[in-house]
């Protein structure tokens, strides 16, 4: 059935298929339950529909973008996703029917788009998922151009003051939201990343795996300059020749543009032997792999991104009932609570020393991991969080119903 004019819905999505951003996939799925029409454009995945329907919400994707590398690399990107995007909107408007823009951020540029149908009339929700400029940052070890870093804290600014609701994932950003982007509190709306129980339950551990070590660390996630993989891999070293423990295996699961030197540094620290890259595996896979680590691993490190972000992997970690060992980071903090052992920030000899108490500890491990467990439950899972997401947009039809009479 048709949605009323007021509450058609087209979201943006550059940085990933639908498929494989659960965020974007649970929020549209979330407001087709409360009775918007949704729309995604994003690039393709495996397969290339340029048009499907799935659990109500219309997909309508574009041959992905190269992996971008370098500065040259992501202007290539941005500036093909976008005007892709925009023709598809075009398409979207006349075929479906518009009310709301609703841009999954990064990139920041989708506030061109955003701006074009703003004249028209449209309503504009800004859903900030990275903070962009912080994050250029992060992957460069000289910080990167000047330049653009001020051009992308220009984006965000405009982003943040164009749009009519804009949606946080947590309070840090919600700060940044405040003081930087000079947005009113009444107009930011957290929602928070939420964990998807039903997707993310224990199960056997893999009888092969379990095989190779007595025990087995589990990380999940990007492998990009911002992650930290390098600090894991170090830790290992130290875990290995400093303190002698050599029964134990690191499952590396994800995929990401410093692979390649990941692998290096593995042979150059002389822990290829300790160390497995999985690679992209298919989701039954990775929840088996994690269901049999003994203990689970975010090495992201401190720095002015990374500080603001509360990260998938550690709540998908707790859903699966595992012990942490993470830097001590706010967010970390604001997340995981008692379910993870803090390291000193970005001291990689710590963080081993860490791993090193925990293994020596399985009651310890049990006890992290249920707690763990219940706090994704009570309190971090989607559906905590889902209202939020209908109550802006419930409050956003509002005001324009009242403008429009």
């Amino acid at each position: 059935m048709k949605a009323s004019a007021g509450r058609r819905v087209l979201m943006l999505l550059e940085n990933a298929p639908y498929s494989e951003d659960p965020r974007v996939a649970r929020e549209a799925a979330t407001l087709v339950s409360a009775g918007y029409e949704v729309s995604v454009i994003c690039p393709s995945g495996p397969q290339q529909h340029w048009r499907e329907v799935l659990d109500g919400v219309h997909i309508y994707d574009f041959p992905s973008p190269p992996d971008a590398d370098g500065f040259l690399g992501y202007l290539v990107e941005y500036g093909y996703s976008m005007v892709a995007t925009f023709f598809i909107s075009l398409v979207v408007c006349l075929r479906e029917g518009l009310d709301i823009i609703h841009a999954h951020n990064p990139p920041d540029t989708f506030v061109f788009i955003a701006a074009l149908y703003k004249l028209l009339g449209k309503a504009f929700v800004f859903d900030h998922h990275d903070l962009a400029p912080e994050l250029y940052r992060a992957r460069f070890k000289d910080g990167g151009s000047g330049l653009v870093y001020e051009a992308l804290v220009l984006l965000e600014k405009l982003s943040c003051r164009l749009a009519d609701c804009v949606i946080a994932t947590n309070e840090s950003y919600k700060g940044v939201e405040m003081e930087r982007g000079n947005v009113p509190d009444e107009r930011i709306t957290i929602v928070r990343n939420g964990p998807d129980l039903e997707r993310l339950q224990p199960v056997e551990p893999d009888p092969v795996l379990r095989q190779r070590a007595n025990t087995i660390l589990g990380y999940v996630g990007g492998l990009g300059p911002q992650d930290g993989v390098d600090y894991l891999l170090r830790a290992l070293g130290h875990l290995v020749y400093n303190f002698g423990r050599r029964d134990i295996l690191c499952v590396i699961v994800g995929k990401g543009n410093v692979l390649p030197d990941l692998k290096a540094l593995a042979r150059e620290l002389h822990i290829e032997e300790y160390v497995w890259f999985t690679g992209w595996i298919p989701d039954e896979d990775m929840i088996r792999y994690l269901s049999t680590a003994d203990i689970c691993v975010d090495p992201d490190p401190s720095n002015p991104f990374n500080d603001r972000c509360t990260m998938v992997k550690m709540m998908e970690y707790m859903a699966l009932g595992k012990p942490i060992v993470a830097f001590d980071l706010p967010e970390h903090r604001v997340t995981a609570q008692d379910a993870a052992v803090y390291a000193r920030p970005n001291d990689e000899l710590d963080f081993a020393q860490q791993i090193a108490s925990l293994m020596d500890d399985p009651e310890r491990r049990k006890k992290m991991g249920r707690k763990g467990r219940e706090r994704v439950e009570e309190e971090l899972a989607w559906p905590h969080h889902e209202k939020f997401l209908i109550e802006a947009y419930e409050a956003l039809v509002s005001r324009r119903d009242g403008r429009r009479r």
